[in-house]
């Protein structure tokens, strides 16, 4: 699919692959959950798997908590340079239902594709 958009906690992700006419979710957890510690390994392994997730992607959004996704960020720009390019935005965003994360992404790439000069994919 031509957009996906992800939101990011410090314990999971919901990574949701969508054109004009379906959408695909992924609920995406670190393999190895610890309940002490600083849970380092455990965000670079959910790093890990969104990148993943979203590899084939063209245009991602990116949304959750600003430290969260600064993380993201600082992540995608250290371990996996190849995709910063595709992450069109780092959004700051609180916990959204599936339907409101999905009315924003396609808000987004709606204007992101206009400025760019590209036409949303239908």
């Amino acid at each position: 699919m031509f957009h996906a958009v992800v939101h990011l906690d410090h314990h999971h992700a919901q990574v949701l692959h969508f054109d004009a006419h379906q959408v695909h979710a992924a609920r995406i957890e670190p393999h190895h959950q610890r309940h002490h510690g600083s849970g380092e390994r455990d965000e670079q392994e959910l790093f890990a798997a969104v990148c993943q997730a979203v590899q084939d992607t063209r245009e991602v959004l990116v949304t959750g908590s600003h430290p969260v996704i600064a993380q993201f960020r600082h992540y995608v720009e250290a371990r996996r340079p190849q995709l910063a390019p595709r992450m069109a935005d780092y959004r700051p965003a609180d916990t959204l239902s599936q339907g409101q994360l999905l009315a924003m992404a396609r808000q987004f790439f709606v204007a992101f594709d206009r400025m760019a000069g590209v036409p949303t994919p239908s």
